[in-house]
């Protein structure tokens, strides 16, 4: 793949301000359900997670970003089967300077589609230009890997630096 195509914008919640993307598949909800919310499905294109969720909370490693990478903290805040969850993370995993960011997934079906709507809370608008790619090169994975695709195909490079202005503006950061 090469030169795609920013899909994330900017909402603004009462909560705070968001980068929102959305993805459609044609598979049921519970489908893309299971996609988001189990391990051996998330690994596949994100990362994995352990622990119990009946607690309130898991360790999510993501398995993409390098081997260093250290695992999060994610306090689930909310969870309404098979149609939306919000995650608060923490990263890194333990420490009093730990960064939290707001997490939203909320599913719906139609006709045969479900779509995901994703979003992530940006309180300073510099976050967007590394939020902004991220998040597009990561759902496009899972789409990949939901089709059945090779996700390896997927390079991140081809979304970061690229779509940081994109992000920037929609935010109203400076390049």
């Amino acid at each position: 793949m090469s030169n795609p195509t920013p899909t994330g914008h900017r909402r603004d919640l009462p909560e705070g301000t968001y980068c929102e993307w959305r993805r459609t598949f044609r598979a049921p909800i519970d489908d893309v359900w299971a996609a988001v919310t189990e391990p051996e499905r998330l690994a596949r294109w994100i990362g994995t997670w352990t622990g119990d969720p009946a607690d309130g909370h898991v360790r999510f490693q993501m398995l993409f970003e390098g081997d260093d990478m250290p695992a999060e903290h994610f306090r689930i805040d909310e969870c309404a089967p098979p149609h939306r969850i919000r995650i608060t993370t923490s990263m890194p995993y333990d420490g009093e300077n730990a960064t939290h960011w707001s997490l939203r997934l909320d599913l719906s079906e139609a006709n045969g589609i479900t779509t995901l709507t994703f979003a992530q809370d940006v309180p300073d608008p510099k976050m967007a230009e590394g939020v902004g790619p991220g998040w597009d090169y990561y759902l496009d994975r899972m789409v990949a890997a939901e089709r059945g695709d090779d996700v390896g195909t997927i390079d991140f490079d081809d979304y970061s630096p690229a779509m940081a202005e994109y992000y920037l503006a929609e935010f109203g950061g400076q390049p």
